[in-house]
């Protein structure tokens, strides 16, 4: 959420900017701004309301904007309503600091109030404004190093952010602080990078430093120094990002969305293939040994959005694989219910990005209290990554599109290698079972691919829906979290309303919002489950509704009662999610395309929740 970019070195730094920030305009598009310093010159500030193009046409490309060093943000507004007053970079009242700011702070009123009183006058509603005020203040207050100033602001501050900061005394050099937010630097032939997230400085250099939490830096010309909050220097270890340049673009596809629905087929495979060795498992990597698993009594999964989702699917298929206690939590709501956790337990925290606010701050809640804690993320050296005591690499490669697919399809492969795992070291699988199960985890990258192909099918139907009020996805068992995410790929890329509802709780009150037309879709892959779904749909039919049925090849009775069906490959019915929810992303993908909207960055949505 809110996209941070920086550069300085020796070229022209505005174009560059504003291409790193269209690798991060899925991170926050309601405005945008660059600020540029010109050697000795006053840094110069231009911001814009509404998509990047405006302010790259502001700036003709950057071309018009001379200097070698600068930062720039694309925002998503959390502290004021969208506008050009309100767009990053902010400066203090005598242009000494400017600054672009990803995060919330919480104590933004009091401090204002303290600057205010100091003789400070304010232009925006921003949060980011007071932070920048805040250095400015202890700049002139002390008479000491930029670092001094950021570190004593940054003890009055309470919130999260990433901070990118130039001072007028220092015309070559951006500062940077951290806490709680995402923020890499890179160096490269003697210039040097600032990115919230690493799409934005892929084109210019795979060498990087992760900046941790509660810690700051430094950032010259190809050189980067790191200090912790009481200003001493710090070392810090390079590492090479291996996603090449080539990952983070559209490669000839209209939508990112559509290009990462089609890389699904690799992505699992990869993730699948980093952990199998000679036809089994091994976690080695991961951490995890099977003396670990052994003593696991009790899992709790902990994730926001997508990867909720997954936990949902994971729930159903741990327990009835290695009969293990497993309970799903909203990361949002997992710390403020005090949860009772069991010592033994495994609290496993799933995130993309790992970065999301609510699941870091859920990750620290379980390590507090002792329990033993499992990334499964997809960015090397993120925050979880790093304080998980183990870490499950999803090998997805970048994301970009808002709405994920491939992320969570790897995320769903994670989840079914732990559970088949944990089943046989808990003894409740045997070794032929173990192997017919890996072997079927191996087909289902060439099903997956199958799918994508007979896509057209579901351009179709997706086209006559676009005018949908209100669309409805039930199922019962991993079926229901199967709906789960087709309902949410449904509303958040097409804006129409959409819920998914276990089938049996139909005639608990639902039911009541079925009308002629209503489009309810069906999910019927799970074979003991199938006959009682279908007697729900045939009750939202007799009401008015019009179906869509989602099963495997050879159900071809559904026809009789649905008025449009499709199917998928068969699989092993505890994996059914990895092929069902295909046909749902490309029909939320279809849907949005037919009503004309902007699929990859839809409205009021970022990538990366990084604040509460």
């Amino acid at each position: 959420m809110c996209g941070i970019v920086g550069f300085t070195g020796e070229n022209q730094a505005a174009p560059i900017l504003l291409d790193g920030l269209s690798k991060l305009e899925y991170r926050g598009y309601d405005s945008a701004g660059i600020a540029v310093r010109d050697g000795e010159k006053e840094t110069e500030v231009i911001k814009a309301k509404g998509r990047l193009k405006v302010l790259a046409e502001k700036t003709n490309g950057g071309a018009s904007v001379p200097g070698t060093c600068g930062i720039g943000h694309t925002r998503w507004a959390t502290h004021g309503e969208p506008s050009e007053n309100n767009a990053h970079p902010h400066i203090s009242d005598d242009g000494n600091v400017v600054a672009v700011h990803n995060g919330i702070i919480e104590n933004y009123q009091e401090l204002k109030d303290k600057l205010t009183r100091k003789g400070y006058t304010f232009y925006s509603a921003t949060d980011t404004e007071v932070a920048v005020k805040l250095v400015d203040y202890y700049y002139k207050k002390y008479e000491g190093t930029p670092v001094d100033a950021i570190n004593h602001a940054l003890i009055r501050i309470r919130g999260s952010y990433a901070l990118a900061i130039m001072f007028r005394d220092y015309p070559e050099e951006i500062y940077v602080a951290r806490k709680d937010s995402p923020m890499i630097l890179g160096v490269e032939n003697g210039e040097s990078y600032i990115a919230s997230d690493v799409p934005a400085i892929l084109k210019y250099t795979r060498n990087v430093y992760y900046i941790g939490n509660l810690e700051m830096a430094r950032v010259r010309k190809g050189e980067i120094t790191f200090y912790n909050l009481d200003g001493e220097e710090i070392q810090k270890e390079m590492k090479t990002i291996e996603w090449d340049a080539e990952a983070a673009e559209k490669a000839g596809f209209e939508h990112f969305m559509m290009k990462e629905i089609h890389e699904q087929p690799k992505a699992v495979s990869d993730t699948l293939n980093s952990v199998l060795k000679n036809g089994a498992f091994d976690l080695s990597e991961v951490g995890l040994s099977d003396e670990d698993m052994e003593k696991i009594s009790q899992i709790y999964i902990v994730a926001c959005g997508s990867a909720y989702h997954v936990g949902m699917v994971a729930q159903y298929v741990i327990e009835d694989l290695a009969k293990i206690p497993v309970r799903v939590e909203l990361a949002s709501e997992f710390r403020y219910r005090k949860p009772l956790l069991d010592k033994n337990g495994l609290v496993i925290v799933v995130s993309q990005s790992g970065e999301t606010a609510d699941s870091l701050a859920a990750l620290r809640e379980a390590k507090e209290k002792g329990i033993r804690t499992l990334g499964i993320v997809n960015v090397v050296g993120s925050s979880i990554a790093r304080e998980a005591d183990n870490v499950f690499y999803t090998l997805a490669g970048p994301e970009i599109s808002v709405a994920t697919t491939k992320a969570y399809s790897t995320q769903l492969i994670a989840s079914y290698v732990l559970a088949i795992q944990l089943a046989k070291v808990k003894g409740q699988i045997d070794e032929e079972q173990y192997s017919a199960y890996v072997d079927e985890l191996k087909t289902l990258p060439e099903k997956i691919k199958k799918i994508i192909e007979d896509k057209e099918r579901i351009q179709w139907f997706a086209a006559k829906q676009a005018n949908a009020k209100d669309i409805f996805f039930v199922g019962r068992g991993i079926d229901y979290a199967i709906c789960m995410e087709g309902s949410l790929k449904m509303k958040e890329i097409s804006y129409i309303h959409s819920e998914a509802y276990a089938a049996g709780e139909l005639k608990h009150g639902t039911i009541s919002l079925i009308e002629d037309g209503t489009l309810v879709i069906g999910v019927l892959t799970q074979s003991e489950l199938y006959e009682k779904t279908i007697s729900n749909m045939v009750e939202c039919k007799s009401r008015g509704a019009y179906l869509m049925g989602l099963t495997t090849y050879g159900n071809y009775n559904i026809e009789d009662t649905v008025n449009f069906a499709t199917y998928i490959p068969k699989t092993d019915e505890h994996f059914a999610t990895s092929l069902a929810v295909i046909p749902l992303q490309l029909m939320g993908y279809y849907v949005s395309v037919a009503k004309g909207l902007d699929v990859d960055k839809p409205r009021n949505l970022a990538k990366s929740v990084t604040v509460e």
